[in-house]
């Protein structure tokens, strides 16, 4: 009894400003630096891992989309359990998790344990990244306090991207690819322990209810989709039986899914967080940008490494430019919000990446990397900076207070899945390009000469950022025609709104 009285009087208040708040600003900061990272640092790894484990040019795409894809279809049900199960110790599940797969990805002998990896890593992302984020939110109460928090956590968000390109060219080279994945064993490690140690327990009151069919139907439903693509690619083409089973199914699945949103009491994505006009069009947009961008990284991964014969580390520096014009814009044009309106923002930023990466279809064997990559890079990383920037004023604005955090989370959804969707489509109709180019030469990969293998690639790498800068431009259209609010205060957005 005397035991208990004791630990009840030192318990802390949950109300009183949490003493370690600043650590707490730490470990969430690098864990989802870590997450962040990880999606990029595997870009410049890829054609060394490709080369090492024998993967096939249709099925390198899982490298990407099994982390988005896990990622993406778990990220609304890992928030839910994070609040309800309790933040600090999902973090830590998380944390382990995420160390375990990297290690198991490290290890693989075959594309497939690596694959799987990937898509574990993935799984523990969705719950770690919304447990982070929660626990930011509930440490930091002075408002003051709590905007500089998010300042110095979306600086971890936006350089993520850059610090993973670097890392991973440094590592890939003067260590092997694997490394990539080794790498967060040890941060995972140390935030795990500084978490144990300093941060402390919370967890969202009312009934414990979780939308597994719903998390089920949309992960389901996207998986299906992907393997349809990589069908269509590895089989007879589009009207293969294979590839029509695959994508009916995933129409069916996701037909299935937003009939249980629909229907469910406590849906995984409420449908009123979405059917919002101008909130729709954003998160349309953001999963036609997130296709677009990670289909160009993708290929300009190879069109620097093969046909320029790029080092890693050279390939992770020629994409500085990209990442430096998203950390620039977002840090700041902040003011540019609330002097030309979120809209006005988002449709010039969308625009710049359309016209960049439309730049690359005159792209030849000839081509180099100051007059065809390097404009690219500046207008696509400028411009989707601006949409980053610009774009959680619309989605966040005028919110219910129960759905802000869904909404935050379906924000980051659904550039996820296109993350997922766009490696994976594009991919696809590369690998048709590139056989198409040599059937027509009258010749096979094998068979052809390095000059004539050289041509096709271009000719692939081109065919995909046609189609990449062409979701931009929907991307853009969406903006136009949905977003109706052409001025939004930066104050409507809820304090608790994470830093895109």
């Amino acid at each position: 009894m005397t035991s208990l009285i004791r630990r009840a009087r030192t318990a802390p208040d949950p109300a009183s400003p949490d003493p370690h708040r600043w650590m707490t600003l730490t470990v969430a900061s690098v864990a989802t630096l870590m997450v962040v990272l990880d999606v990029s640092i595997v870009n410049i790894a890829l054609p060394r891992a490709q080369g090492d484990l024998g993967m096939s040019d249709t099925g390198r795409q899982w490298m990407i989309t099994a982390y988005a894809l896990a990622f993406g279809g778990l990220l609304l049900l890992g928030g839910r359990i994070a609040d309800f199960a309790g933040r600090k110790k999902i973090l830590l599940i998380g944390l382990l998790g995420f160390a375990a797969a990297s290690m198991l990805g490290g290890l693989a002998p075959a594309p497939g344990t690596l694959f799987a990896a990937r898509a574990l890593q993935g799984a523990f992302a969705a719950l770690l990244a919304p447990a982070a984020l929660s626990l930011l939110t509930v440490a930091f109460t002075d408002p003051k306090e709590r905007a500089k928090a998010f300042g110095i956590f979306g600086a971890f968000q936006g350089g993520g991207g850059a610090v993973g390109l670097l890392l991973g060219g440094v590592l890939t080279e003067y260590a092997g690819w694997r490394w990539c994945m080794y790498i967060n064993i040890p941060i995972a490690l140390a935030a795990a322990l500084a978490t144990r140690s300093y941060i402390r327990e919370s967890r969202a009151g009312g009934d414990r209810h979780y939308d597994i069919p719903g998390a089920l139907l949309v992960t389901g439903g996207l998986v299906a989709l992907v393997y349809g693509f990589a069908q269509a690619a590895d089989g007879d083409g589009w009207t293969a039986p294979a590839t029509l089973v695959l994508l009916a199914a995933a129409v069916v699945l996701l037909t299935a899914f937003v009939v249980v949103e629909h229907r469910s009491a406590h849906p995984l994505l409420p449908l009123r967080v979405v059917l919002d006009r101008s909130r729709g069009g954003v998160f349309l947009a953001n999963l036609l940008i997130g296709a677009g961008m990670f289909g160009m990284n993708l290929f300009m991964t190879y069109f620097l490494q093969v046909n320029l014969n790029y080092t890693p580390l050279q390939a992770g520096c020629a994409f500085l430019p990209f990442s430096v014009g998203i950390i620039a814009t977002t840090t700041l044009g902040a003011s540019l919000v609330t002097r030309l309106g979120p809209k006005t923002l988002m449709v010039a930023g969308t625009t710049l990446a359309t016209v960049g990466l439309l730049w690359l279809t005159h792209l030849d064997s000839g081509s180099g990397y100051t007059g065809e990559v390097l404009p690219t890079q500046i207008l696509v990383g400028v411009g989707v900076g601006f949409f980053f920037l610009a774009g959680p004023n619309v989605a966040l604005s005028g919110v219910n207070p129960r759905d802000v955090g869904v909404a935050s989370a379906a924000l980051s959804t659904s550039q996820q899945i296109g993350a997922a969707l766009g490696p994976a489509l594009l991919n696809t109709l590369y690998v048709s390009a590139v056989t198409g180019y040599l059937t027509a030469h009258g010749t096979t990969s094998r068979k052809a000469s390095q000059a004539v293998r050289l041509e096709a690639l271009v000719h692939g790498y081109r065919i995909a950022f046609i189609v990449a800068g062409t979701l931009l431009a929907a991307a853009l259209i969406a903006l136009i025609a949905l977003v109706k609010t052409p001025r939004t205060d930066v104050g409507d957005m809820p304090a608790s709104a994470p830093v895109h």
